[in-house]
């Protein structure tokens, strides 16, 4: 690089134009091949001695090379600072730079627009205010957007689109100004299918997936990154069915071709549903479409095998991967420990040990899956040695999940000292999950003093939840207080405590039947009802605690059908012949 500068010193020669065309050219092809901030210094030497250090162009070329190749925001504002009289372009190639490292540099970003404003030339403009409204969404304060919004509108380029789709984004990404969000999307005079995509993510992060579905079906035209959007709400917030539903929908439009980020969403969702024929035929199609090598994908169907129970697919796809991720070993092992294969499990974690790289260090889901395994298989002493190791050779401080399972394996093991002893270590408080667990390994051991102890917190935590008063006074029963459990059966009537009922759900045939032996919550049947009414699917509740059994509710689109269902006691899930349909849509 020293030789190559040394050639181009002749450009020093004062013929204007020419050389700094010449010029403009030798830092082009310099900066395309260099690849270390040495480099970039030696280029900025040669500028220096070649007196067009404060060239715009050319350091605005710098500028970017820094930011955005070597990733150096402090060298670049260093150049930045000790340019005279920067010009707009300059400003905004820092501000990408802060952008582009957020939300790490989102203060950065935001102090920098500031000196822009004080200093009031140049004035920022379209290509400024979008770059900056990238970053006040990570910013404490609640009042940066609108204070961002305030100065562009005095500006008068609100009027322009970008400006408006960055400040809805801006506004959209933040719960408390959601309002402020659609209160401009409703506003803005021209829209784009980037500014639909906003605001529906910024209902889908507010959790109100009522609305952004209902604008996803407004969209008047729709690309890849809003139906991931609408599967990423739906996934997130527990619209498993419907995700799948939507998947469906869009394989079906010709013009959208599904990318890594949609196998990504709509695998999680047939994870947590169990369909394992569908996540089978959309892994067919990842690879059919060269998908399934992302590591991203490959993860997700490791998750998903696993969560299925198809632990030697998940193998094969684990060892088929050319890159693993520490997500894809934490999916491994917690595979093994969910079905209790606690020595694979182990071995899957030995087998990571052994790369000694830099990149895959366990974390905390490591050793929740570790210590899973270890009390699905009773391992005590590999339990101890593993929570040990997490603290003292890998710094990680335990959380309340590493205690529950920690808990959990001593109690099944009968070793409640050390269970309380580890209980009065703790830095927090005791949940439902640690108490639930010692309350089980009570039961098992017919500590009934512990348990009594084990129930009495359950209650104080969620005193609505009948199970627990039901625990409660069934265990005074065994004791053989009768008092006490009278008294705990009144506090279920006084509390109107409840127990939620147990429910399954299945696919067949494309029909999703819910299955209970008793009536369903409301709740579950307003969330499937809309499912119904928004996606057009076909749902049946069956209540399995009456003969015949009755479908509770049915509707296809917005039609309401009564309907009956007589199903012989022989009713095999597999098949649906057994099932008579009586009625029509009205």
């Amino acid at each position: 690089m020293g030789t190559r500068v040394t050639q181009f010193t002749y450009l020093h020669a004062p013929s204007s134009h020419m050389a700094e065309e010449l010029v403009n050219q030798f830092i082009s092809a310099a900066i395309s091949k260099s690849r270390h901030l040495n480099h970039l210094k030696q280029v900025q030497s040669f500028l220096i001695v070649s007196g067009l250090s404060h060239s715009h162009f050319l350091c605005f070329k710098l500028l970017r090379f820094c930011t955005l190749r070597l990733c150096n925001l402090s060298y670049a504002r260093f150049i930045f600072d000790r340019f005279s009289f920067p010009n707009t372009h300059l400003y905004a190639a820092v501000l990408t730079g802060y952008s582009s490292s957020l939300p790490l540099h989102a203060s950065s970003a935001f102090s920098f627009f500031r000196l822009m404003v004080n200093r009031s030339f140049p004035r920022p403009n379209h290509f400024i205010y979008p770059l900056v409204l990238k970053s006040t969404p990570y910013l404490s304060s609640a009042f940066s957007t609108p204070l961002v919004h305030t100065h562009l509108f005095k500006s008068g380029f609100h009027l322009y689109v970008v400006v408006q789709t960055a400040l809805l984004h801006s506004y959209a990404s933040s719960v408390s100004h959601i309002t402020l969000a659609r209160q401009l999307f409703d506003e803005m005079s021209e829209r784009n299918v980037v500014s639909w995509t906003a605001m529906l993510s910024g209902y889908a992060r507010s959790g109100d997936i009522f609305n952004a579905v209902a604008l996803f079906e407004e969209m008047p035209e729709r690309d890849v990154p809003s139906w991931n959007a609408i599967l990423a709400a739906c996934t997130q917030n527990g619209l498993f069915v419907e995700a799948v539903s939507l998947f469906r929908r869009m394989i079906n439009d010709p013009c959208i071709r599904p990318n890594e980020v949609t196998l990504v969403c709509v695998l999680s969702a047939c994870a947590q549903t169990g369909t394992l024929q569908l996540a089978k035929g959309i892994h067919a199609f990842a690879y059919r479409r060269n998908l399934s090598s992302d590591v991203f994908v490959s993860n997700s169907l490791v998750d998903l095998y696993g969560k299925c129970g198809n632990l030697e697919e998940a193998s094969s796809v684990f060892k088929m991967s050319s890159k693993k991720s520490l997500t894809a070993w934490n999916s491994m092992i917690n595979c093994f420990a969910l079905h209790g294969r606690s020595e694979e499990a182990i071995a899957v974690f030995e087998d990571m040990m052994k790369l000694n790289s830099h990149d895959i260090k366990p974390d905390h889901i490591t050793f929740i899956g570790l210590l899973n395994a270890c009390t699905h298989g009773g391992l005590v002493s590999k339990g101890r040695g593993y929570f040990d190791l997490m603290k003292k050779r890998f710094g990680i401080e335990p959380r309340i999940e590493h205690y529950g399972c920690l808990i959990d394996l001593l109690g099944r093991a009968g070793q409640f000292d050390e269970a309380l002893e580890t209980m009065s270590t703790m830095k927090m408080e005791a949940d439902e999950a640690i108490w639930g667990s010692l309350l089980n390994a009570c039961k098992k051991y017919g500590h009934l003093d512990l348990a009594e102890v084990a129930v009495k917190n359950l209650v104080a935590l969620n005193p609505n939840n009948g199970g627990y008063v039901a625990m409660m006074a069934n265990l005074y029963g065994e004791m053989g207080n009768w008092e006490e459990a009278r008294r705990a059966r009144k506090m279920i009537k006084h509390q109107n405590a409840y127990k939620p009922p147990g429910w399954s759900q299945i696919e067949i045939d494309n029909k999703l039947l819910l299955l209970s032996n008793s009536e369903l919550p409301a709740s579950i049947y307003t969330g499937y009802m809309a499912s119904e009414k928004l996606w057009k699917l076909e749902i049946f509740f069956i209540d399995l605690s009456t003969g015949p059994w009755t479908i509770k509710h049915s509707r296809r689109g917005s039609l309401l059908r009564q309907a009956l269902v007589l199903v012989s006691y022989d009713f095999k899930l597999s098949n649906t012949s057994s099932c008579i349909f009586i009625g029509n849509d009205q």
